[in-house]
């Protein structure tokens, strides 16, 4: 299908991308286009203005920030899956970014783009949220910064206002800490049927640290908190993967029921947490 007639602009600064935004009421921006384009030749999205941000290459960047590394909205999947600095302090964002679609989709999609779309189907938000990622939005009121636990509202809904511009993700580094991400899908580099990240930190021998965040198993990224408190209680893995069903509301489609994704979640999460506790 042909998408319907749009007005289109290309911004030449975050500053000029929020002007943009502010000018016309139902006004979209375009990243890597992979998630936007499909909706708006299916007419779900009939967006009176695109803003194409692909020309702000000053937000393509992974940089050492000190604690933790901050990453450029508009890096590449790509560039995260083969970014040395992210493969040594923070390889659970680069292992995902590869999990993503297929060449032609990492080498266009961005991080930003995925983040702000708030599909809850998407592999990094839940892997964000796990990690306690921080999120930096430029608006009409200047900067400001969100946690990932606060950014995520529901199917499609995020933090981010109608003239916010998301511009950077600051992740922490994990040092030692164990780590995986799995996920299901139907067919190869489809979305997730279901996902399963896992961060877990030990200290002599007992795990001091926990955090499991779901792939659609929700109206958006889902933190167990639960099975995570199982886990560092009780120090056992079945028992956190069987607390993890509990803690959503997954959706029932042509992939799988509820019933069925729940299932899925909890064998996911028991090797999910057997990879993180033994890498």
């Amino acid at each position: 299908m042909i998408p319907a007639p749009f007005d289109y602009e290309v911004a030449e600064s975050v500053e000029h991308a929020v002007e943009l935004l502010g000018e016309r009421e139902d006004t979209k921006l375009l990243a890597g286009g992979h998630s936007l384009i499909p909706l708006l030749r299916l007419r779900f999205a009939r967006p009176a203005v695109l803003v194409d941000l692909g020309r702000l290459d000053a937000l393509r960047y992974v940089r050492d920030a000190g604690e933790g590394l901050a990453i450029g909205a508009l890096t590449r999947h790509h560039d995260l899956q083969h970014d040395p600095l992210l493969q040594e302090h923070c390889p659970v964002v680069s292992h995902t970014a590869g999990l993503i679609g297929d060449p032609q989709v990492r080498h266009r999609g961005t991080i930003g783009g995925s983040i702000s779309h708030g599909d809850p189907a998407s592999d990094l938000p839940a892997v964000l949220l796990a990690l306690d990622a921080e999120f930096v939005m430029n608006g009409p009121d200047g900067e400001r910064t969100v946690p990932a636990a606060e950014f995520f509202r529901g199917v499609f809904e995020t933090a981010l206002g109608p003239q916010d511009v998301l511009t950077e993700i600051r992740v922490p580094k994990l040092g030692s800490a164990g780590w995986s991400y799995l996920k299901f899908t139907r067919r190869a580099q489809d979305w997730a049927t279901v996902g399963v990240a896992a961060v877990v930190r030990r200290s002599n021998g007992t795990i001091e640290q926990a955090a499991i965040a779901l792939t659609n198993m929700g109206p958006m990224p889902v933190r167990a908190r639960t099975a995570e408190a199982t886990l560092r209680s009780a120090d056992d893995i079945a028992a956190a993967a069987e607390a993890v069903a509990g803690e959503s509301d997954p959706p029932s489609d042509v992939s799988g029921s509820a019933e069925y994704r729940r299932h899925l979640a909890t064998v996911l999460a028991r090797r999910a947490l057997g990879e993180a506790v033994t890498r």
